[in-house]
């Protein structure tokens, strides 16, 4: 007898079609076989070991968050209710150009000083993997939801390379090449970069381009975080399209926004350009998160020059005093490409997160707040924090316009990632929201999209962009990595008063065939593992 009946469905399958009512039976980590219309059809209905009566929920594919920063919380954290409790069964991890393999011992340190705003310090990790497969294979070890991974750009030119401001020489070029065939034979399913983030930053197009065409090779996606979400953003996409069309390779626009005021209402011109690219045969995806406000690390904000070295040179230059007007002017006054090329608006940067608890005064106020009750400039504030801090500091930037997020969101190649960094007092809502608040406000309340459109967004368009052949549907044969919901209640519990407040209306969610969430409390099961890239 198989494992599992859920019973009276309102099954929502991913494909996009209207749903249907069914029973729908479990067993060995997969769907066995799906009952339509069962009670009334008088058929014989599908009995099983357990049976969950899922009478006015809603049973869909696990939602794909295309965009996580749960590099280290996955593992440290084996009940990661943040993502689990969303109903998100599958995390793509690496994102931005920078994590966690593969390393040697030097860069390690690196890069984690360089993302500790984003993942923590590390320090209640063991970092017992240097390649991506052994971290890979570290995840197989027992996580709460399944991860892929993408080669982070920027760490692999860390690696090769430097910290520095150059053209890599014809050798380093072959390394790089080298680490991410490597990363993509171990079972990456593409490759990310950081293209506002260092060193990430300072690979010129015909790098990339070289890059790309080994992870189109095997089959894989490149999704940049690409040179400005401000001033030049139209300019950045068209960069990107036309890179990846050089080097045949597939693209997944990362957080895909048009932020600052410079965008207000621009959404359509960014839509026109990517629909152009793909009427013309172009592969293209995309993701983004339900909210306004951006979210990246103070530190990031400062201009590219004075990020040259690594994290070690950016703290000497903030110490020294005529460097760090320098900085200040780039800042407010030029338009730091660490800022999208927009001055600096102080009163947009909310401080999210700290390393150091002394400094917790500072989360949840603007720099400016923070700066007038201290009688002192924003720029001084900032500069404080990030010394005291050692880079740590988290942000919130109020940057984003309605509009454009109702616009994107619609596109035929959307899909949803949260950009989740779960560290800091108060992070943002998005990492225990996102897809909750896709359903619930902009479905429900909203009707920005119907329901089996959002779950398609959220289910089966990610799968296929990770080619993935047996996720993202309710189809039998399909791994059994489901959430239950009610389409009435679902909503974000999180908000930016109060982000790690989790969801309501999704009670049951289910990884492998195993209960991870159930009647609305996590499990201790840990039924995740890496998901590695299919290979052409």
């Amino acid at each position: 007898m198989e494992e599992l009946v859920i019973r009276d469905a309102d099954v929502v399958d991913g494909s996009g079609d209207p749903s249907y009512r069914a029973d729908v039976v479990v067993d060995g980590g997969r769907i066995v076989s799906i009952v339509k219309e069962a009670a009334d059809a008088g058929c014989q209905r599908p009995t099983a070991r357990r049976e969950l009566d899922a009478e006015g929920l809603v049973l869909a594919p696990g939602f794909i968050d295309m965009h996580a920063h749960s590099d280290l919380a996955l593992l440290r954290d084996p009940d990661h209710s943040a993502k689990a409790a969303q109903g998100v069964t599958l995390e793509v991890l690496g994102q931005d150009g920078l994590s966690y393999a593969p390393v040697d011992d030097r860069t390690l340190g690196e890069v984690r000083r360089a993302i500790a705003g984003w993942n923590g310090s590390g320090d209640d990790v063991d970092f017992d993997w240097r390649t991506v497969g052994e971290y890979l294979d570290r995840l197989d070890r027992g996580i709460a939801v399944n991860a892929a991974y993408l080669i982070p750009q920027g760490t692999v030119r860390a690696l090769a390379v430097g910290w520095e401001d150059r053209k890599a020489t014809p050798e380093e070029l072959d390394r790089m090449r080298q680490l991410v065939a490597e990363g993509m034979e171990q079972g990456a399913v593409g490759m990310s970069s950081g293209l506002t983030y260092t060193p990430g930053m300072y690979a010129e197009d015909a790098e990339l381009t070289e890059l790309c065409r080994v992870v189109a090779s095997y089959g894989g996606y490149y999704c940049p975080h690409h040179r400005s979400y401000g001033a030049g953003a139209l300019e950045a996409y068209e960069e990107m399209v036309a890179l990846t069309r050089e080097a045949g390779c597939p693209l997944h626009l990362a957080h895909a926004t048009m932020n600052f005021g410079v965008n207000r209402g621009r959404a359509p011109e960014l839509l026109s350009l990517l629909d152009a690219a793909l009427d013309a045969g172009a592969d293209i995806s995309l993701d983004t998160y339900p909210y306004t406000p951006g979210c990246t690390t103070l530190v990031a904000l400062l201009p590219s020059w004075a990020s040259e070295g690594g994290p070690q040179e950016i703290l000497r230059r903030l110490a020294d005093e005529a460097t760090a007007e320098r900085i200040r002017h780039h800042l407010e006054v030029t338009g730091s490409d660490g800022c999208h090329g927009v001055p600096v608006e102080w009163e947009t940067i909310e401080i999210s997160g700290v390393g150091d608890p002394a400094l917790g005064a500072y989360v949840g106020r603007t720099v400016l707040e923070s700066a007038r009750e201290r009688g002192e400039s924003p720029w001084a504030v900032a500069r404080e924090l990030l010394l005291k801090d050692r880079l740590a500091p988290t942000i919130l930037q109020h940057v984003g316009h309605e509009e454009n997020v109702r616009a994107i969101m619609r596109h035929r190649v959307h899909t949803g990632g949260s950009d989740g960094i779960l560290q800091g007092a108060k992070p943002h809502p998005r990492a225990y929201g996102t897809f909750p608040h896709y359903l619930g406000h902009y479905v429900r309340e909203l009707g920005v999209l119907s329901l089996e459109e959002c779950v398609a967004h959220l289910t089966s368009r990610p799968a296929a962009r990770l080619r993935l052949p047996d996720r993202g549907l309710v189809r039998e044969g399909y791994r059994a990595d489901l959430v239950l919901f009610d389409p009435a209640t679902v909503a974000a519990g999180s908000t930016f008063a109060e982000p790690r407040t989790l969801p309501t209306g999704i009670p049951h969610v289910l990884v492998d065939g195993r209960f991870v969430i159930e009647d609305g409390r996590r499990t201790d099961e840990l039924a995740g593992r890496a998901v590695r890239g299919t290979r052409r």
